[in-house]
């Protein structure tokens, strides 16, 4: 590797590096990821991460999985058809993966372990605020998709056990779905949501496996065995327009969005070598681009231009199966919504404390009477949001642009800035092609994320 001089300015807007939480943000809880030393940074160093190859994979994948999923089928429609969807995912998906191999390239040049800390050590003090802001925004938007993704299978198990017909609005108080977003919310995700540690989080990833593939299994099961009440709408063969593929970009984005997480899953390995992390994020992309193709292409097919933003809505509700699926699905979001939380508050309260310039050791009182107010007012402002705003493709809509800078933007940042930092003076055609490659991935990204904020602004604010 080429010797070069990374920016270290991550320090100068504070006078104490351990200023907050500063959470290892959204890893697994599988992943140790003890600050290094300079002679651990090695592959070689005496103390190495504990994680296999193999776990590294799982992880990744447990990462990339997740809630996106029940998306998918919506996001062939938008596409145009299960041809161009297909031909979309198999295009993104040689990028995404250059910016994970990015992302553990600049990890061991910088020597940092969180996808934060390494975008503010090579691109500087301004692109590292911008990234933790842009984290925070994104764990806000997710919280809220989790919080309508509540809502809806609620909905659908409520009116089965209330044995109200099919698409009515309840009468009752007690079934109406803004009472039961709330009451869910308060007595489970909020009590989760205020403890300083989320050492819960190790039972929450095996949970949310389970589910994901559970739900997998039953969509393409009900596409080979359909049932007589599903009529499926029509089939599009062909993009309505060319703007129609690019609107299906942030949904495949947020589902295969597994970067900000990568960071410490590189890291912790046994063996922290780029040759080595390219085999784990290709094999655990392969493996989530696999899931994601049987949800989509066989929840499109079953539903055609009919399927919901939310595929399980398109289900009857008195399918047994589907109900199960709809379980799992609210004990994954019910356990994923802490873990974000958490990683959005451990953002903002690092942001405080680097702005105000005082260490949280100096007052625990006030850090814990920060917690809980961080925490009131993220949950309250989510709730509300999630309460008001019930499709959940816009929500998605949104933070997918978001997805988009951390897969592209952020990555190709770090690329071309760690090689216009190279120590060289005579650059090889290499050089160029790498720098040229940076440009395209934060062109790429910054592309998707206008396209979606015009679009939310343009269609879903002004219509």
């Amino acid at each position: 590797m080429a010797q070069f001089s990374i920016n270290n300015d991550y320090n100068e807007w504070s006078s104490s590096t351990d200023a907050g939480e500063r959470a290892r943000l959204l890893q697994s809880p599988c992943v140790d990821t003890a600050p290094k030393s300079e002679s651990e940074a090695s592959p070689g160093g005496p103390d190495r991460g504990t994680t296999s190859t193999l776990g590294a994979i799982f992880i990744v994948v447990n990462a990339c999985l997740g809630a996106g999923l029940l998306n998918f089928p919506a996001a062939f429609r938008t596409a145009g058809g299960v041809a161009a969807g297909i031909s979309l995912q198999m295009s993104m998906l040689v990028f995404i993966i250059s910016g994970l191999v990015i992302l553990a390239y600049c990890s061991q040049a910088s020597n940092e372990g969180t996808y934060q800390e390494v975008v503010w050590a090579v691109c500087g003090k301004l692109t590292g605020v911008l990234c933790e802001v842009a984290i925070a925004v994104y764990t806000f938007g997710t919280c809220i998709a989790f919080l309508i993704i509540i809502g809806d299978q609620q909905d659908k198990i409520i009116a089965v056990l209330a044995k109200e017909p099919e698409g009515t609005n309840s009468s009752l108080w007690y079934t109406d779905r803004k009472f039961t977003i709330s009451l869910t919310a308060f007595l489970f995700i909020l009590p989760l949501s205020i403890p300083r540690e989320i050492g819960f989080q190790k039972y929450a990833s095996f949970l949310s496996v389970l589910g994901t593939w559970y739900v997998t299994a039953i969509i393409i099961i009900k596409y080979i065995w359909p049932d007589n009440e599903m009529t499926p709408g029509d089939i599009l063969t062909r993009p309505a327009s060319w703007m129609s593929v690019f609107n299906a970009m942030p949904t495949i984005c947020f589902g295969f969005q597994c970067h900000v997480s990568s960071v410490p899953v590189f890291n912790s390995m046994q063996r922290p070598e780029l040759k080595t992390w390219g085999g784990v994020v290709t094999a655990a992309m392969v493996i989530a681009l696999a899931v994601y193709l049987g949800t989509g292409i066989c929840g499109f097919l079953t539903f055609g231009a009919a399927v919901d933003p939310d595929v399980l809505l398109s289900y009857p509700s008195t399918d047994m199966a589907v109900a199960v699926a709809r379980a799992f699905i609210i004990l994954s979001v019910l356990t994923s919504y802490p873990i974000l939380h958490f990683c959005g508050r451990a953002v903002v309260e690092g942001l405080w404390l680097r702005y105000q310039g005082t260490p949280v050791e100096e007052d625990v009182g006030r850090e814990r009477q920060r917690r809980v107010l961080q925490t009131l007012v993220w949950f309250l402002l989510t709730l509300l949001l999630a309460l008001f705003i019930p499709d959940i493709g816009k929500v998605i809509s949104v933070i997918g642009g978001l997805a988009a800078c951390f897969i592209f933007v952020f990555p190709g940042l770090c690329l071309i800035q760690a090689k216009l930092s190279e120590m060289e003076e005579v650059k090889p055609a290499s050089w160029w092609a790498l720098v040229s490659y940076g440009v395209f991935l934060v062109t790429l990204g910054a592309f998707i994320f206008g396209q979606t904020t015009a679009n939310a602004i343009f269609v879903n604010v002004l219509a």
